[in-house]
């Protein structure tokens, strides 16, 4: 088993770091809570322990699905190992239902169905709040080629796919969510988390938020709230 060495990189909410193993790195997931590209943090209690667990849980599912993920071991409560991925500075979001940016953008009604989900990319770049940018931008820049980003695309729809079921057999919403994809030995592979920090889930019945919107908008019971989605979900958390 690949040892702990080095620290590589310190997130808002993860810090990452070499193993012993040049393919392999360590995500130790910290309670730090962060919105507004870090200008507001705050710790919570169990949440690195419930989020670590809930992104080991959820890349099994979609692995099993056929989609590859970066995800190899559980290691601790707040430890896993991945593959090392070469990542690529673009976000792709779907969203199921209008929510968040997309509302303060267009003007539209929070909750409203989108059918088919709308696909969008994001540079990720917290200096520049995350721009959102296009496939041009993408190729032309040089963040990904063109069938890269076509496979990047392909992925998170399948992964919408996945999800949405997963989420919807647990009275769940999957209203949005973001994933970041990477490069091992040149092939495109889910990297970084799928937790309630990336995502946005609601009851089916009565629309409560049981995300990080309860956080970036004060709403409190913010780790109950995503332990009660793992609970849903059946993620193992003792």
């Amino acid at each position: 088993m690949a040892q702990k060495t080095t620290e590589l990189y310190r997130g808002k909410a993860k810090t990452v770091y070499h193993t012993t193993d040049a393919d392999k790195l360590i995500l130790h997931f910290r309670n730090d809570t962060s919105a507004f590209d870090g200008e507001r943090i705050e710790q919570l209690a169990r949440k690195g322990m419930v989020n670590n667990k809930f992104n080991f849980f959820i890349m099994q599912k979609l692995e099993q699905a056929g989609i590859p993920t970066q995800a190899e071991v559980l290691l601790s409560d707040d430890e896993v190992l991945v593959k090392k991925l070469a990542m690529i500075p673009v976000e792709c979001v779907v969203r199921n239902f209008a929510a968040g940016s997309l509302v303060k953008r267009l003007g539209v009604e929070e909750g409203q169905a989108l059918t088919p989900p709308t696909f969008e990319l994001f540079l990720k770049n917290d200096a520049l709040h995350d721009p959102m940018i296009n496939d041009s931008h993408v190729v032309s820049f040089g963040w990904a080629t063109a069938e890269q980003l076509a496979e990047m695309k392909q992925l998170t729809l399948r992964v919408n796919d996945v999800l949405s079921r997963l989420f919807d057999d647990a009275g769940l919403m999957l209203v949005d969510f973001k994933l970041e994809f990477g490069l091992f030995h040149g092939k495109v592979v889910l990297g970084d988390e799928f937790s309630p920090d990336g995502c946005r889930l609601w009851d089916k019945a009565s629309r409560k938020k049981l995300d990080k919107d309860r956080f970036r908008q004060g709403l409190g019971g913010v780790v109950e709230a995503y332990e009660e989605v793992a609970q849903r979900l059946g993620v193992p958390l003792d």
